[in-house]
């Protein structure tokens, strides 16, 4: 994990601000969701990006019916119908 340098104080309503440069270099823009979950005693954030509701996998994700679906998943479904 690459350390930043930057520091930011927590407000009296637990929140804090990214700053500028991590939100830009992670594409993380006004509305954006972040997942936030601990890894052992570190706090982690990161971009959501939504998964397959079968499989889990997040990469080339498609929409279907208004579910993800992943690609792969998609072509599974396909040669059974």
């Amino acid at each position: 994990m690459k350390s930043t340098g930057m520091v930011r104080p927590i407000d009296e309503l637990g929140r804090i601000v990214l700053p500028k440069e991590i939100r830009k270099n992670l594409n993380i823009n006004p509305k954006d969701s972040v997942e936030i979950f601990t890894d052992g005693e570190r706090i982690v954030l990161q971009k959501y990006e939504p998964a397959c509701i079968f499989c889990q996998n997040a990469d080339k994700i498609v929409y279907f019916e208004g579910k993800r679906i992943c690609t792969e998943c998609l072509a599974k479904l396909k040669s059974i119908l």
